[in-house]
């Protein structure tokens, strides 16, 4: 039984979610990320009204010295280029508090991805190269064509650059924005391409890298989305981890077994769209596992 529990990654746990929570569960993680580090998160597109707001993040943003990384969209909306992706950072008060960064508003760059299911590559902004740990700081919430978005889904389409999202969202077909909605593939090789581009950033920054999702404000709908629904069920908590498939399974486990009524809209949006074959799919490259021990810090 302790052999089992010490193969089992660590994921932490706190109802507590405050400002104060975040950095707490960070420092139950036992690691110091290193240099220059980015924090990638989901600033909110225009209209939304469920992301995690600025000030929320401010004490674990402090406690990293961090960066704000954020790339462009390859969809039409207030973030599909830097000049209009500053402007919304700026109104929504970002760099209000931090520097920020918008990773492809020069040009990208590839990262290989020798044992990918279906993408052999992951086309990202140059500027990645710029840092030498990042901290994934994710809302966990439903998403229209993924199902759900938490840790994977920040390191796949959320460090992707634009064409970098349209090629994931193409499984490789094209990186041409234009030509992402003509190209769609069948659901569960959209999933595998995301899982293939979370395992290239997540070993480019292997031991300098961590995870925080938070449960609250959850809708079935993505903070990419202008017009969301609103959240569905009640605010659940904060978990940490070194391990991106671990916490995002943990997250995935306590909807599914919540008894908040709510938790079937959530569900049925996640299995509508084969949510967790990512999860399954990342397991199988080795860049984390599905088999983890939940940590109750709160005891």
């Amino acid at each position: 039984k302790e052999l089992d529990n010490m193969e089992k990654a660590k994921v932490y746990f706190t109802k507590e979610i405050t400002e104060e929570s975040l950095v707490k569960i960070y420092e139950k993680l036992g690691i110091e990320l290193k240099g220059n580090v980015a924090v990638k998160l989901h600033s909110g597109e225009e209209g939304n009204q469920n992301y995690l707001k600025p000030e929320f993040v401010k004490d674990i943003i402090t406690r990293v010295g961090g960066t704000v990384v954020e790339c462009n969209t390859a969809y039409d909306g207030a973030r599909n280029t830097t000049e209009k992706h500053k402007k919304l950072m700026t109104s929504h008060g970002w760099d209000k508090y931090y520097k920020v960064d918008i990773m492809d508003s020069e040009k990208d760059i590839t990262l290989d991805i020798p044992n990918g299911h279906v993408i052999n590559k992951d086309y990202v902004g140059s500027h990645l190269d710029n840092y030498d740990s990042m901290l994934v700081l994710s809302h966990f919430k439903g998403h229209p064509m993924g199902g759900y978005g938490g840790a994977l889904k920040q390191l796949s389409i959320g460090v992707a650059s634009s064409s970098g999202k349209a090629y994931i969202h193409t499984a490789g077909k094209t990186t041409d924005m234009n030509k992402l909605w003509d190209n769609l593939p069948e659901q569960d090789k959209f999933l595998e391409a995301m899982a293939d581009a979370a395992s290239a950033i997540h070993n480019k920054f292997k031991g300098n890298i961590a995870y925080i999702n938070v449960m609250k404000n959850m809708s079935v709908d993505c903070d990419c989305c202008a017009v969301a629904e609103d959240p569905c069920m009640k605010d659940i908590g904060v978990l940490a981890s070194l391990d991106p498939v671990a916490i995002d399974k943990a997250c995935i486990d306590l909807v599914y077994n919540s008894s908040d009524p709510g938790r079937d809209h959530l569900v049925e949006r996640i299995d509508s769209r084969h949510g967790t074959h990512i999860l399954k799919a990342a397991d199988k490259l080795g860049f984390g596992t599905t088999d983890y021990e939940l940590i109750n810090i709160d005891k």
